[in-house]
């Protein structure tokens, strides 16, 4: 008997239908649904034992993974998490505590955690696992993944320079230069360089501008191939709020981008939010959870993503979430869709450096704030004045773990209006 034969009538319809949609799908490939743009939250700066953090990086990648995050680059001081490495036990207690082995133990197990030596002993040693084996115990379709990165980290005329490269093929030394900004534009052109040797998208920005005063707005101006830089660092000792003789961190931006959009006539600088993570076991320092982006694209991959970010499809957040982001250049029109807590109110401030009618700037014209809202949805049309518009939007609650006295939290949107439309 023919299985049509023993289907009941009723179902004989919807059999067939079946049957033609099995063989339309094997006659031609059936056309995958295209996935919806999605928000991915990340951090692109932490530090593990590879260098001068105090955990193992399998345990950070597990703490992120845990709270939320979508990915994560370790960017440790000139060196991938790669290769062999084995450390001493003594020099890992000296950063963190006697618990940290056992709760290692605790997570990935006896099997997974390898020693040398004799415990107790000063021959005892811990391996350092490499990213390409770790990533497996972490990683997720669709929900989290771990980006090679390395903070290459320099010195120009005595100071600090330090520049995050993420998605690197392979570890990248300092270039040099004798100024600051000469250490900037060689390790940018290695970066670049790298990029373009390995066809994959790489993501450089400088780090924490204010650290040691070392970077300052002009140098970062000058610099006209590097788009990115961090408009917010966690770690408490950057000087983020700058002093009586240094632009805060924010003022930093706008003077910039200032400088770019007049004497330079090229794009602004963009700004991203990171943890600067060093300290995991609740010490004083740069803790993780601080600052991190929010970035829009289709897909979670790393090439998806930094391509969302250069094209500044992406904010920077120390707490506070949105929902939208949209500039319409059109009407030149930037709005935004805030996601509210109970019991916090947010305000949003729309910040612009104003041209003069020569086309030059003073110094009361940056930075200004040009428009204010309480609201959910706050927006803001440019008028022809602005060189630039971007949003920073402040709540009335602190962050869970702040770097600083009196913070609170925050979302900085990037600057928009300064392309002709």
């Amino acid at each position: 008997m023919k299985l049509s034969q023993r289907l009941h009538p009723r179902l004989l319809p919807v059999f067939l239908l079946s049957l033609c949609f099995t063989s339309l799908c094997c006659s031609q490939p059936c056309r995958a649904e295209e996935p919806a743009l999605k928000w991915w939250k990340g951090n692109i700066h932490a530090h593990s034992l590879w260098s001068d953090g105090d955990q193992f990086p399998e345990m950070i990648g597990d703490w992120y993974q845990s709270e939320g995050y979508n990915f994560l680059a370790l960017t440790d001081h000139n060196v991938l998490s790669e290769g062999s490495r084995w450390m001493d036990y003594s020099k890992i207690l000296q950063r963190s505590d006697a618990g940290i082995l056992d709760r290692y133990r605790a997570r990935f197990g006896d099997a997974w955690v390898e020693t040398r030596g004799t415990e107790d002993q000063a021959d005892y040693q811990v391996r350092l696992k490499p990213l390409d084996e770790f990533r497996y115990l972490l990683e997720q379709h669709h929900q989290f993944i771990l980006i090679p990165a390395e903070e290459i980290s320099d010195r120009g005329d005595g100071k600090p320079v330090h520049i995050n490269a993420t998605n690197l093929a392979e570890a990248l030394e300092p270039a040099g230069g004798d100024t600051v900004r000469q250490v900037i534009e060689n390790n940018l052109r290695a970066i670049l360089e790298h990029e373009k040797a390995h066809g994959r998208e790489v993501l450089p920005h400088v780090n924490h501008p204010n650290f040691h005063y070392a970077v300052t707005a002009e140098d970062l101006a000058s610099v006209v191939s590097e788009r990115f830089f961090e408009v917010y660092n966690g770690h408490p000792g950057v000087n983020h709020l700058g002093d009586d003789d240094h632009p805060s961190i924010e003022r930093m931006w706008d003077i910039i981008n200032a400088l770019r959009q007049t004497s330079l006539n090229v794009p602004p600088m963009m700004g991203i939010a990171t943890d600067d993570s060093h300290e995991y076991h609740g010490k004083p320092g740069s803790r993780p959870g601080r600052g991190w982006v929010m970035v829009r694209s289709q897909y979670l991959t790393p090439e998806h993503l930094i391509r969302a970010m250069k094209r500044g499809d992406f904010y920077a957040s120390s707490g506070v979430s949105l929902d939208d982001m949209n500039y319409d250049p059109e009407s030149q029109t930037l709005s935004l869709k805030i996601q509210s807590d109970p019991d916090t109110t947010y305000q949003t401030k729309f910040i612009a450096t104003l041209a003069k009618e020569d086309g030059l700037i003073d110094e009361h014209r940056i930075g200004v704030t040009v428009g204010a809202s309480d609201s959910l949805q706050p927006q803001y049309t440019l008028t022809g004045k602005e060189l630039y518009v971007r949003a920073v939007v402040t709540s009335s609650q602190p962050p869970r773990d702040p770097s600083f006295q009196d913070q609170k939290q925050q979302a900085w949107t990037q600057p928009v209006g300064w392309e002709s439309p």
